[in-house]
């Protein structure tokens, strides 16, 4: 028997709950935060209809992220954005990280054409699409590191 109206609006309550604790976790407990040693690329990245900024350093051997890191300024979801992408795309080939980049800046501009399990934590930030003004603020480290994943080796 499918959910009623009332236990489905709990459900989806639940749900809008659990994804603003991981964001807010993101943001109070930033992953990946800070400056590499020698990174092998960095870019930096502006959002000037609220501020936000954001510089992604990358540090990429033989295709592979090795390693990544963030810093910047601006709202949790900028920030928090920034920290489940360093999450996301550590240890992983460029080519992946392409393609991770091409599904989370579709599902950010409203496409529902996406796994669930492949964008992980990422998800929690889909709720960012009834609010068209924010959905800059979460791709903006995205599309910073799209650009220095342009400019990698290897790439």
């Amino acid at each position: 028997m499918p959910p009623t109206d009332n236990e489905y609006k709990k459900q989806e309550s639940e749900l809008d709950e659990l994804y603003r604790d991981i964001i807010l976790d993101h943001y109070r407990n930033p992953r990946h935060r800070g400056h590499l040693e020698k990174p092998t690329t960095s870019k930096e990245g502006y959002n000037p209809l609220c501020g936000d900024e954001v510089t992604v350093e990358l540090t990429v051997r033989d295709g592979v992220i090795e390693d990544v890191a963030y810093v910047g300024s601006g709202c949790s979801i900028s920030q928090s954005s920034a920290s489940m992408m360093a999450d996301a795309v550590l240890g992983k080939p460029l080519k992946d990280v392409k393609h991770l980049i091409d599904t989370f800046t579709s599902v950010m501009r409203g496409s529902d054409d996406f796994d669930p399990d492949e964008l992980g934590d990422l998800e929690a930030l889909t709720g960012v699409r009834k609010f068209p003004v924010r959905v800059k603020c979460a791709t903006l480290a995205w599309h910073t590191l799209d650009d220095a994943v342009e400019e990698s080796p290897a790439s």
